[in-house]
Parts: C-alpha cells; structure tokens; sequence
C-alpha cells in the first residue's frame, strides 16, 4: 500500500512539474493578447496624429482660400492706382492753365502750356499700353475705324479715309474704341467719266 502511494505520487509529480514549468514560461513575457493591445494602442494613438495633422492643414487651406480672397479683391479695388498717380501731375498742369487764363494772360503761353499738357496726357496712355489708331489718309478698315459720313472726292480713292471725329484707341491688341471717320467715295462728275470712258473703250474694241 504504502509502495502503491509513492509511484502513484512519482506518477503525478512529473505532470505537475511540466504545468508548473508551462505556467512559468507564460509569465515571463507578455501575452498575444497584450501584444495585440499594444499595437493597437500604437496604432490609435498614430491615427489621432493623422486626424490633427488633417485638421491642421484643412485649417490652413481654408485660411489660404480666405487670404487669396482678400487679396484678390484689393487688387481689383486698387488695380488703377498706379494710373491715377501718373495722372495727378496733368491734372496739376490742367488746373494751372485754368489758373493762368483766369488772370487774362496771353493766349500764347496758355495754348503752349495745353499743348504740353496734352502731350503729357499721350505720354502716360503710351505707358499703359494705350495707343491711338491712325486713320487719316488710311484706307477704311472696319476692324479700327467707324465710317459716319461719305464724303465725294476726285483727287482720293474710294474709301480713303479724310477726316477724323474723334481718335481710336488700342489697349495692347484690344480695340478700345474705334476712329469715327469720314471717308471718300467717288464723286458723281468722276463716275461719268469713268462710264463714259468704259463706253468709249467698248466702242474701240468693236
């Protein structure tokens, strides 16, 4: 009996021990599971980073837009200033000529200091880009010039232009207005001829 007690306790004892060494190993280091909570908590805390840095530049993006906006919109507001500086020494000029006629001064000097002023005035235009159209003795174009009147002539060809109502303007390649003109066209005296001389030359052929 007592012989039967003792292999049966070496019996069990060995199992026992194999546990016991199993549990031990198991506590020495961290479970899967623990491993798994690790990671996610390494990956949580690299998305929240992600989410903030998103944040972050949506923010600046929208304040991007906004200062662009404002920007934009100063731009247009003050897109002529520069124009209006260079104009303000002609308007100068202006108000002293009006000054100076004023005080009954010779005509002279005030049509002197017109034209000077005018000149200035062209001078500024060509600066920005403005240019007048030149249309005197120029043969009509519709894409420059605005005909209003047809005026007879002998000594022009026919759509010559002879007179100018008011000047036309290109801002670089962009028509800005067209020149109003007068332009020729034959006179009636000229046209009898010209059929008479057709005439002529018909009969000489038969």
């Amino acid at each position: 009996m007592g012989d039967a007690n003792k292999k049966t306790e070496e019996g069990i004892n060995p199992q026992n021990q194999e546990l016991s060494g199993s549990q031990g190993e198991q506590g020495s280091g961290p479970s899967e599971v623990e491993k798994l909570r690790q990671e996610l908590e390494v990956k949580e805390l690299e998305a929240k980073q992600n989410y903030d840095r998103f944040l972050r530049q949506v923010a600046e993006l929208e304040n991007f837009k906004k200062r662009t906006a404002r920007e934009k919109e100063e731009t247009i507001k003050y897109a002529n200033e520069n124009l209006i500086k260079d104009l303000l020494p002609i308007l100068d000029n202006l108000e002293r000529a009006v000054d100076y006629a004023k005080g009954g001064g010779d005509g002279r000097p005030l049509l002197d200091g017109i034209d000077m002023v005018l000149k200035g005035f062209i001078d500024v235009l060509n600066k920005y880009g403005v240019t007048q159209i030149s249309a005197i003795g120029q043969t009509f174009d519709p894409k420059k010039h605005e005909a209003i009147a047809r005026v007879e002539s002998e000594k022009d060809e026919p759509n010559t232009v002879i007179e100018e109502h008011h000047k036309g303007y290109y801002l670089l390649d962009r028509l800005l207005r067209p020149s109003l003109v007068s332009v020729t066209k034959p006179s009636e005296a000229g046209e009898g001829k010209r059929k008479e001389g057709e005439v002529e030359k018909g009969n000489k052929d038969d």
